[in-house]
């Protein structure tokens, strides 16, 4: 039998290893780090507070799970994401979140449904600012989501939830820092003023279809901002696939007319 110290020092290695996981996984699920963007495990060790052999490990394990990579002389670095896989996510996601929020809406109780509400105002409070400090708004924004997929009471769907945004959370950055007076107008307000309104009328249906307009309005903008790797679906064959359903198509579709709104 182990030395009772050696098993203390094991366990307290477990829980450091433990938490720099979830920090990092924090980190990415609120979009505060960016595609592309390149870090050393010294950095990441730094900015959660610990030594950098937990970080090392739980660096290991979300490079496994392909959120994260190791590039030459062992930095750190947020995937960059092609086209046609942030269309495949976002498609899921739909779906996930989407039932995620039909049945929060079932759920929800008072408490937890003043909290999105509080969310929300804060969100958009601090979206609307002359200045908006944009970390805020997007962990606002991820609060928001993240407390209504907990009011649905389905372990099993949230973390589905929380491996999608995995991957997107850094994507979502391009939408919310693209340009700081969007901010101001941005149809997730309005998205969202729905979404807590469904909610609080108990209204599942329409709790699911304010999610995924807030869900494709964001997305749609991402891909007209033209900046992820990938050729763009032709206009003519997006309307036919549009009109015939295709979630993809109709992605491609919005952010066709935004590009064409903004040229």
């Amino acid at each position: 039998m182990p030395p009772v110290g050696n098993a203390r020092h094991d366990a307290s290695r477990v829980t450091l290893r433990d938490r720099a996981y979830e920090g990092l996984r924090g980190l990415l699920i609120a979009g505060q780090l960016a595609p592309g963007e390149k870090l050393s495990v010294r950095q990441l060790a730094m900015g959660l507070g610990m030594s950098p052999m937990p970080v090392r490990e739980a660096v290991q394990r979300l490079v496994a799970e392909r959120a994260l990579e190791v590039r030459p002389q062992s930095a750190v670095r947020v995937p960059l994401m092609t086209r046609a896989h942030f269309i495949e996510l976002t498609t899921i996601r739909f779906n996930l979140e989407g039932m995620a929020a039909q049945v929060a809406a079932r759920k929800i109780r008072l408490v937890e449904l003043a909290r999105v509400r509080r969310y929300h105002e804060r969100f958009r409070d601090s979206a609307r600012r002359a200045k908006p400090n944009t970390s805020a708004v997007i962990r606002f924004n991820q609060q928001l989501h993240f407390a209504i997929y907990q009011s649905a009471r389905m372990p099993t769907l949230l973390r589905l939830i929380e491996t999608l945004w995995l991957r997107v959370g850094p994507i979502l950055i391009l939408d919310l820092r693209s340009n700081p007076r969007r901010l101001h107008t941005l149809a997730a307000h309005e998205c969202h003023e729905h979404l807590v309104a469904a909610l609080e009328r108990r209204d599942g249906d329409a709790a699911r279809r304010a999610l995924v307009s807030d869900i494709e309005s964001a997305a749609a903008y991402i891909l007209s901002l033209d900046r992820l790797p990938g050729p763009p679906v032709a206009a003519s064959a997006l309307g036919e696939a549009a009109r015939n359903g295709s979630p993809a198509a109709a992605l491609e579709w919005t952010a066709n007319e935004g590009r064409a709104a903004r040229a």
